[in-house]
Parts: C-alpha cells; sequence; structure tokens
C-alpha cells in the first residue's frame, strides 16, 4: 500500500509555498476565538492508487444527462470520525499507508466586516485542502497545526470541504521510514471555521521576565490593524491594566511590574485570567507565571532547585488502539501520570494535541515538547532541516504562551556528525527567534562504559550546545551490566544538569516467571530491572531528574514476537488494557521519596 513517489514530489511542490506560511501564520490560543466546530462524521475514501486527484474528486461532480457517470461518490459510503485516526475505525485501515479523501459539507453564514480561517489541529502526515472545487492549501507534519484563510471564498449554505491525507513513509519526512510507534493516518485533531474582526490580535506572548519573579513581558502581534492601534493588556486578579501602542508593523510590546504575584508550580498551579484586547477584538484565557533556569548542574524553578519525577506517553489510548484526541482522553492519561506521583510529563516523540497541553498545566506538570527528530532522519538534507524548523516553529508557537511548557527538545537518538550538528543548531536557533525564556534539551543513547576508568562516560561535544542534557539508556534489557549496579558510576556532562530521559524493559502483564531471566518477559524481571536502574542512579551526581520508558504499552510494527508482544512495545508500566504492572509500584514509592 505505497503511494507513488511521483505522487509525493508533487506535494513537495505546493508544501514548499504553503508550509512556510502555515509554521508563522498561526491565530494564538484558537479555543478562545469564535469558532464553528467541524468535527464530526465525514465522507470517506480510500484511494490506493492515488488517481483521486486525476479524476478531480474534490469537485465532487453529480450525473446530470442520462449518459453522465463518474466512478466516484462520497454518498453512501465509507465515514468516519473526525477527529479520529483511520487506523482504528475499521479493521481494512489497521496497516493502511496511503490516501484517504475526507469530506463533508457545513454552511457559514454571511458575515461583514469579518476574516474568516479553516483551521487543523493536525492531519497526519500530509495534506491538501479543497474548498468549494479548489485547491486552498497544503500542510506537511503530523503533529502541529495549520490553518487556511478563507475570507470571501465561503457560501452561505453547502460548503464542499475535502481534504485529501497521506500517510505514507518517505525518507525526507519527519520522522522518516522507521520509528517505534504507529503510523495513525487521518484528521486526527480538531477542525474548526475561525472567525475574527478584520483587524484582528493574531498573536501575543505574555510571561514573566526571565530574570525576573515580578515583571511581566508582553508582545502583542496585530494583523489587519493600522499603526497606532490601542492594545489593553488586563489581568484583573493582578490589578493590570495597561494599554501600550502598536508600530507599523502591527506589534505592541510592553514590561511591567506587578505585586503580590503567585507563581505557577507542580504543587501549586496557579493559572492568572488575561484578556487582551482592541477596539476591535478581544482575548481571554488562562495563563500561568514562573521561573526556569539553570545554575551549575541544578535545575530551578522559581529560584529553587527541582528534581523531575518524569514519565513518557504516546498520544495514543491503548484500550482504543487509537489516537487520543479529545479533553476525555487527555484526562485519562494525565490521572494515570499523576497517580504514579509525576511532577513532569515528556510528551513523546512529537507535540501533542492542545487538550493534553493545556490539561497539563491545571494538574501542575512541567512539560517537555519535541519534534519527531528521531533516528534515520536525513540530516544533510537542507529540505528536510527548513521542513524541521518550520514544524519545530509551530510546535512553539502553539505552545509559547503555557508556563507548564520547560523544555523545547530538539532531538532524540542521534548520531554525532557534522550535518547533524549544523541541523541542530537549526532548530535551537528556530526555538530561540520566538522563545528564549525555556530550557533547551536533547535526549542521547550513546552512553558507554569505559572498562579502563570503569565509568560509564559519553563522547558528544554537542551538548555543550545544550541547556540541559538527556540520556536514553536501557541497562539490564538492550544492555548487559558490566558491573553490578551499586558500582555503576557515572562521568557523564559534567556541570549540566541531567535527566534520564528513558529506561527500563518490557514485561507482558500477568506473565509472571523469575526476575533474573529477561527472555521471560515476565514483571518479576521487569521490576528487578527497575530496581537495579534506582540503585544505579545513586551514582550519577548530576542527575537532577528521571523518566521512565513508558507510561503505556503501546502499538509498534517493530515488535514481531508472536506470544509476548504482537504489535506491541510492552514497556509500559501500565498494560494496554490499564492494569498496573509490579514495576508502577516501584516506582511510584521512588517518586513517593523524591
Amino acid at each position: 500500500m505505497k503511494t507513488p513517489i511521483k505522487f509525493i514530489l508533487s506535494f513537495a511542490l505546493l508544501l514548499l509555498a504553503a508550509a512556510d506560511i502555515a509554521a508563522q501564520e498561526l491565530i494564538t490560543n484558537v479555543y478562545g476565538r469564535d469558532v464553528q466546530s467541524l468535527n464530526g462524521k465525514w465522507d470517506a475514501i480510500v484511494d490506493l492508487y492515488d488517481q483521486g486527484r486525476k479524476n478531480k474528486i474534490y469537485l465532487n461532480r453529480k450525473p446530470e444527462g442520462k449518459t453522465d457517470f463518474y466512478e466516484y461518490s462520497f454518498d453512501n459510503g465509507l465515514r468516519l470520525d473526525v477527529p479520529s485516526d483511520w487506523n482504528c475505525q475499521t479493521p481494512e485501515l489497521k496497516y493502511y499507508e496511503g490516501t484517504v479523501w475526507y469530506a463533508r459539507r457545513f454552511d457559514a453564514p454571511e458575515q461583514t466586516g469579518r476574516r474568516q480561517f479553516l483551521y487543523f489541529g493536525a492531519v497526519s502526515y500530509r495534506c491538501r485542502v479543497y474548498l468549494n472545487g479548489e485547491e486552498i492549501g497544503a500542510h506537511e507534519g503530523g503533529f502541529t497545526p495549520f490553518e487556511i484563510e478563507v475570507t470571501g471564498r465561503l457560501k452561505p449554505e453547502g460548503n464542499f470541504l475535502a481534504v485529501e491525507v497521506n500517510n505514507t513513509r518517505t525518507t525526507d519526512a519527519i520522522p522518516a521510514m522507521a520509528f517505534d510507534w504507529w503510523n495513525y493516518g487521518g484528521i486526527t485533531r480538531d477542525v474548526m471555521l475561525v472567525s475574527v474582526p478584520d483587524a484582528f490580535i493574531r498573536d501575543y506572548f505574555i510571561r514573566l521576565g526571565k530574570d525576573s519573579d515580578d515583571r511581566i513581558d508582553a508582545d502583542v502581534q496585530l494583523a489587519g490593524a493600522a499603526a497606532g492601534t490601542a492594545v489593553r493588556i488586563e489581568i484583573p486578579e493582578l490589578n493590570v491594566d495597561r494599554t501600550v501602542t502598536a508600530g507599523a508593523t502591527g506589534t505592541a510590546s510592553a514590561s511591567f511590574r506587578v505585586r503580590r504575584l503567585q507563581r505557577w508550580s507542580p504543587a501549586d498551579p496557579k493559572l492568572y485570567r488575561v484578556i487582551v484586547s482592541t477596539d476591535r477584538d478581544r482575548v481571554e484565557e488562562s495563563i500561568g507565571f514562573r521561573n526556569i533556569r539553570t545554575e551549575g548542574e541544578e535545575i530551578v524553578l522559581n529560584g529553587s532547585p527541582v528534581f523531575l519525577k518524569s514519565i513518557s506517553f504516546h498520544e495514543e489510548i491503548p484500550q482504543r488502539m487509537g489516537r487520543a484526541h479529545s479533553e476525555a482522553d487527555a484526562v485519562m492519561l494525565l490521572s494515570e501520570a499523576k497517580a504514579l506521583g509525576c511532577n513532569m510529563i515528556r510528551l513523546a516523540h512529537y507535540p501533542q494535541n492542545e487538550h493534553i497541553v493545556r490539561l497539563a498545566e491545571k494538574m501542575g506538570f512541567l512539560l517537555w515538547e519535541e519534534i519527531p527528530i528521531w533516528q534515520g532522519i536525513d540530516f544533510a538534507n537542507d529540505p528536510t532541516r527548513e521542513k524541521a524548523g518550520r514544524m519545530i516553529r509551530e510546535m512553539v508557537t502553539r505552545d509559547k504562551n503555557r508556563c507548564a511548557l520547560t523544555f523545547w527538545g530538539v532531538a532524540n537518538e542521534t548520531q554525532p556528525s557534522g550535518p547533524r550538528n549544523a541541523f541542530l543548531r537549526h532548530l535551537i536557533a528556530c526555538c530561540r527567534e520566538i522563545d528564549d525564556t525555556r530550557l533547551i534539551v536533547a535526549a542521547f543513547d550513546l552512553v558507554r562504559f569505559d572498562r579502563q576508568r570503569q565509568l560509564f562516560v559519553m563522547d558528544d561535544p554537542f551538548i555543550g550546545e545544550l541547556d540541559v542534557v538527556a540520556i536514553n539508556k536501557y541497562m539490564g534489557w538492550y544492555h548487559p551490566w558490566p558491573l553490578t549496579p551499586d558500582k555503576a558510576v557515572w562521568d557523564v556532562a559534567r556541570g549540566k544538569p541531567l535527566i534520564i530521559s528513558e529506561f527500563g524493559g518490557e514485561a507482558l502483564y500477568g506473565q509472571h516467571g523469575p526476575a533474573d531471566v529477561a527472555s521471560s518477559w515476565s514483571e518479576e524481571y521487569q521490576e528487578a530491572l527497575y530496581r537495579d536502574n534506582l540503585r544505579m542512579f545513586e551514582n550519577i551526581p548530576n542527575l537532577r531528574g528521571v523518566s521512565p520508558w513508558i507510561l503505556f504499552d503501546f502499538r509498534s510494527p517493530f515488535r514481531f514476537h508472536p506470544a509476548n508482544q504482537e504489535g506491541w512495545n510492552r514497556k509500559g508500566l501500565v498494560s494496554d488494557q490499564g492494569y498496573r504492572k509490579k514495576a508502577w509500584y516501584l516506582m511510584k514509592a521512588y517518586y513517593d521519596k523524591h
């Protein structure tokens, strides 16, 4: 079920033009705007041989004369839920990689003096969008939002929206050809028609000054507004009511001191009601304020060192075997992390939906967010680098006002090289050009045991580019112990904070066996492996956080074992059916003590 390379190349030509717009033109806080949801049942056509564009099925033509006919119809056929992936909705699409056309009709009553945008929370992996028979835009990247202006293109009744979605893996995609999670395809997040005034508040970034506990910095970007437009910023609980003036580019900036500010933290996730308005537009949401920095080997939150009690999870509901996409899904995932005693979530390995991010902030989780730079990336390919830059800018643009966001992640398990280093420097620059308040991190899997020195070491000078260094190391699973855990001393990235970002091993829930035999796939072996690793962590002097891999068992075509895996990565502390394994309780006790 492969898509011809000709199709992929034709996509690329349009994406080069469209992706720059999508990366830089995103309406901040779309959930706080005047929106019409386009979620629900959509008609669908599976296009295995990519004939839909050739046959112009986006025109949705109907026979008019006695001899007319068309070899397609969106009516009375497949129906798919939006948002969702197609893989979980019908058995025939479980492994499908290729093109599916989505379509629906909607009304859009005429609005004078307003602009309208189609907003997609995410489409996996690439798409073209057609409105009333006209191609209006495209996007590549399965985990970040994009928007297309449709002002003047809508009819009061009966608009026909078609989306051509393709999830074929390619060497220049991000992630690339092989990755250890399911290749879900479809319109996987919310779709909305957004209505704003002709002159509107497009973007804003309101945060606590990087090195201050009482100075708030605010930048507001207007669209369609004249120079000199007054912008009002209000935080009623802090008695803030400031008016600033937009310049010629539509940007208005201000810095002001506040009194009695209560800073956000995992223990007390305080959020303030913030209102940004002009004479034509008004946006309101909840924003928290906190400081995060490093001091030597410490990670410092609001002036005090913090130990990160983290966990990772995929954007997946195991029991449904499909993408997580709703507020209810976010509650399920985050509640289990809270029960474990975590104060941080590593959102693996891509930006997850906004429901998860916003609820995590309300529940008091620090967040690490990254784009899927996960092995196999062609670092020497300039278009791939620019594509990654667009993706990471879309991520930062969407979530920069979420104070829970603590780390921007730029890579996971990459090999040192000149092209890799240049690629990652580009991503760091893309993050910092929008937001210089967060910490930059990358996860490495290059730690080795130096037998002469009897130490664990790592040789990768790129760690000097990072604020925090993270290590994925599966001692007792992929790597045998060269000595007992109590003697496993580390000398890695000294002078910087270090996080163990992945460790663990696989166990099938309910399977019992010897605690010293990996091939038993037993809960006892996983529990013993965790106990050994936790003992080793005592010998890492600059350790400032741990994040086991992973909270839930998750689906992966990587995993072939017919009895113990069956297409699942079984490293979860919780099974695919929601049952806690023995190692969960060990990790819970560790976090309770830290």
